[in-house]
């Protein structure tokens, strides 16, 4: 994407904002002025302010920060602390800073114009406790860089490198070697500590267009609907002119619109995942949750009933090594003792239902006996069945429990009818019922209403949850297929926990049920950036000796997934678990908006390089971070021109007015390039609502995508699945309960968009009788063709609180129209109020002409298939 900027004029208006104005052309201006960089406060970034004299300092947009700290978890621990500048002998400048006082880590960044700043590293000191205000210093003889840092226990260290990236272990000096290096000034009437530099002004004039750019576009993206009364007063009635020419197509993409499935907010267990009891397999632990429920243990939503025995977890011979806990009943009175799970908030049971019970039991000490199980709620039994006793051996044995009742909040009752110790583990009930009938399946109704956005792609595990908290919590796909306890569980980035029930195998199945393409999206051997529990919340980097066998599980899932049955290992252990036939992956996701660093890069692109040279034809989908600007993106970008990437998947969520803004955003993307895959996106309003608001700007871009179907060949809104009361994240696409899934308005968009989509963009004009600024860029068409069918679909996005008279041309779709005068079509129309958040679409037969009028209504979404 270009870089938007302001024009000249706006730098007078900017003058209170503590900004230097662009001069005019002719006016005199010194050849040099003078920079000085401070931090307002840890949590803002690298501060500037100039001066012509040393004496008045103005502030170069106040509290606006060049740059940030990436380190450390979401949110507040990104701080800078002690930021120490340098310029090279090559004009660039390199930047040192203070990430917290516990790590032993400190913060690199390197900028050539103080403007743009590449992805930032942070490099490990081992030996050390700390790295306190780090000074950087450069002895051009030997081309070295050198820092000298404090600790916490009052030593002073020094460490070098060439690169700017790899440094030597930190050495011990004498603490008289650690420099002074700051001043104090007063910046706009406040007292500052920063070092001083001296600049060219041309230099300082492009900080300050770029502070000008920003808050201009700030403005821009800061409208919102809920001020479009008083912003659009006294409009006159509106009339837009629609022109499709069916003259002028091109191929787009037939796999625009799919699904991105996170584990987040509960979307799997106890969510899509079909499984009613919540902890089976008694490993819930206080890791899950990193201590922030104390009751999160092995036993966590299990409960003993009755006087007539004790439980305990053991850990001793399990089923599994992966699964190492159990539950042990000591009986000391049979029909006395009974372990209860009340499941997901509660078990929803519905009369004449059938339920898949089964239970690994085993019996240690004492007599034993046979062992009931009931579906249970305020003392009434809905179902009932008695397993079998249990031998001295770990067992799994089943039967079918039929309700005949109904209840939202059953519980399931686990009753050892013998006496002595039994060992009761991976104690799992299903509703027969699932998505396509499948065992170990998906909840019906959920499955049924992503099948019904008829996605042309699945993307899976995630999101942050694939690259983890810390590098043991990266999301290993070979952990997720086989036998379900043998599966091993672990940690929810999210903070819960995951029973990896739902895994590779499953994922695949449920693309193959609807029809779509999988994309399983793996780490790009580094943890997430925002991780908890990895150097202290940078982003980790598997150790590089490490890294070919990181590689070959890579190339493992592709063998999987696409292997014969026969000849490959793990073609083989696919058909083991029950599929044959090879699942036919095409496309495969390397990294999640990772910070693009050093460290980053080299293990990225030896991932990269290993999958094209084994499979050429897999279609490797890289990333630019989780921005639609900025050095992650642009550095992102250049690795995939520069090593010639197929894919780049992009992630932004933007305000409304971005979305207005930017319906441009790809029309300035190289068209022989990597394409994009647009990942992750939504509109978020103040609130985090999912309105007719935001759905509109979502279908503001999808028209946009569409537009440049032959760049972006993928996208999909994120999060997708929301369970109430378990919710991480707003807006999501889908929110639900045990009983209830209700979609949202954006919901419908896409559902609108996945199901009338097409192969070939036609072109169209769209004018509008308003020139008011933000008319024009409120509105938006798209028509598109399916080739298959001939079908053709246009969209229009009214998102101004005035209806629009359209008259619309169609008289090129001859095609279409042959010798008819008018052909029967259908309209579907979402409208409501911009802060509706229960608008759904309605269709209805309309009748197209050549030429005709249609009205587009406040605030609305119409879509015509013709």
């Amino acid at each position: 994407m270009k870089k938007h900027f302001v024009n000249k004029a706006l730098s007078a208006a900017l003058l209170g904002w503590g900004l230097c104005a662009s001069v005019s052309v002719g006016a005199a201006v010194p050849d040099s002025v003078y920079l000085m960089a401070y931090n307002v406060h840890v949590g803002n970034g690298l501060n500037f302010a100039w001066s012509a004299n040393r004496q008045v300092w103005k502030g170069i947009g106040p509290g606006h920060a060049f740059v940030k700290s990436d380190f450390g978890t979401w949110g507040a621990e990104k701080k800078m602390y002690n930021p120490n500048l340098m310029q090279m002998p090559d004009g660039t400048w390199r930047c040192v800073f203070q990430v917290n006082d516990y790590a032993n880590q400190f913060a690199v960044a390197y900028s050539e114009d103080l403007v743009k700043w590449r992805p930032q590293d942070y490099p490990y000191m081992e030996g050390v406790n700390s790295c306190i205000a780090p000074v950087l210093s450069y002895d051009a003889a030997t081309a070295t860089y050198k820092v000298l840092f404090k600790t916490k226990d009052g030593g002073v260290y020094e460490t070098m490198s060439k690169d700017f990236y790899h440094f030597s272990k930190p050495r011990k000096v004498d603490a008289s070697l650690y420099p002074s290096v700051t001043e104090q000034a007063l910046v706009d009437g406040h007292p500052v500590n920063g070092q001083i530099f001296k600049v060219s002004y041309a230099g300082v004039e492009r900080m300050v267009q770029a502070v000008e750019s920003a808050v201009y576009w700030a403005a821009l993206n800061g409208e919102l609907a809920r001020d479009n009364e008083v912003r659009f007063q006294g409009l006159k009635p509106l009339e837009a002119t629609i022109k499709i020419d069916a003259g002028r197509t091109k191929k787009i993409s037939d796999k625009l619109i799919g699904i991105f499935f996170e584990d987040i907010s509960y979307a799997a267990d106890g969510g899509l995942y079909a499984e009613l009891v919540q902890n089976r397999d008694f490993e819930y632990s206080q890791a899950d949750v990193k201590g922030g429920n104390k009751a999160w243990k092995a036993d966590f939503a299990w409960t003993l009933e009755g006087n007539g025995g004790t439980w305990e977890i053991r850990k001793s011979e399990p089923i599994h090594e992966n699964n190492p806990n159990y539950a042990v009943v000591d009986v000391k009175q049979p029909g006395q003792v009974a372990l209860l799970n009340g499941g997901f908030d509660g078990i929803p049971v519905r009369e004449g239902e059938k339920y898949d019970l089964s239970v690994f039991a085993k019996q240690l000490e004492g007599k034993g006996g046979k062992i009931r199980v009931s579906l249970v709620q305020d003392g009434r039994v809905m179902a009932q069945t008695i397993l079998k006793a249990p031998k001295s051996d770990w067992k799994k044995m089943t039967a079918v429990l039929k309700a005949d009742a109904d209840a939202d909040h059953a519980s399931i009752k686990v009753e050892p009818l013998g006496t002595g110790k039994v060992a009761l583990d991976m104690i799992s009930l299903f509703p027969q019922q699932t998505f396509k009938g499948r065992k170990n399946g998906l909840r019906a109704d959920l499955a049924q209403a992503l099948a019904d956005l008829k996605p042309k792609f699945m993307r899976f595990p995630g999101g942050c949850v694939a690259h983890g908290d810390g590098l043991h919590n990266i999301y290993n796909w070979k952990e997720t297929i086989g036998p379900l306890e043998a599966r091993k569980p672990q940690r929810n980035l999210w903070g819960y926990h995951q029973t990896k029930g739902l895994g590779y195998y499953e994922y695949f199945q449920f693309c193959e049920d609807i029809g779509c393409e999988p994309l399983p999206v793996l780490a790009a051997g580094v943890s997430c950036q925002n991780s908890s529990d990895c150097g202290h919340g940078q982003q980790g980097g598997i150790p590089m000796d490490k890294m070919p066998a990181y590689v070959q599980d890579v190339l493992d899932l592709i063998e999987w997934a696409n292997g014969d049955a026969k000849t490959t290992k793990w073609g083989k252990v696919r058909a083991e678990q029950g599929h044959p036939a090879p699942f036919n992956l095409k496309y495969i996701g390397i990294g999640n908006e990772d910070l693009i660093s050093k460290t980053f890069e080299e293990r990225y692109l030896m991932i990269v390089k290993a999958v094209k040279e084994k499979y050429p034809d897999i279609v490797v989908c890289g990333t630019s971070g989780p921005w639609s600007e900025g050095s992650d993106y642009e550095t992102g970008w250049r690795l995939a021109k520069d090593h010639k990437i197929d894919m780049i998947d992009e992630h932004y969520y933007q305000t409304p007015g971005w979305f207005i803004y930017h319906q441009d955003y790809y029309d300035q993307y190289d068209r022989n390039g990597s394409k994009v895959y647009l990942g992750e996106y939504a509109a978020h309003a103040p609130g985090r609502p999912n309105n007719i608001e935001t759905a509109l700007c979502e279908a503001l871009h999808i028209c946009g995508m569409e537009r440049n179907g032959d760049v972006v060949a993928m996208s999909s809104y994120a999060p997708l699945l929301a369970k109430d009361g378990h919710v991480n994240w707003n807006p999501d696409m889908i929110y639900f309960n045990n009983k209830e899934v209700k979609p949202t308005v954006g919901y419908y968009v896409q559902k609108l968009c996945g199901n009338y989509c097409g192969d070939e963009y036609i072109e169209s004009t769209l004018s509008v009788n308003e020139g008011r600024k933000g008319v024009r860029d409120r509105l938006a068409v798209s028509t598109v063709r399916d080739t298959k069918t001939g079908k053709v679909y246009i969209k229009m996005v009214n998102l101004l609180n005035h209806p629009v008279k359209g008259k619309l041309d169609l008289s090129s779709l001859k095609d279409r129209f042959g010798e008819a005068q008018s052909l029967d079509a259908r309209l579907h129309v979402l409208t409501g109020n911009w802060d509706d958040r229960n608008a759904r679409p309605k269709e209805s037969d309309i009748k197209v002409k050549p030429e005709f009028d249609y009205e587009l209504p406040a605030y609305s979404f119409s879509l015509i298939e013709i």
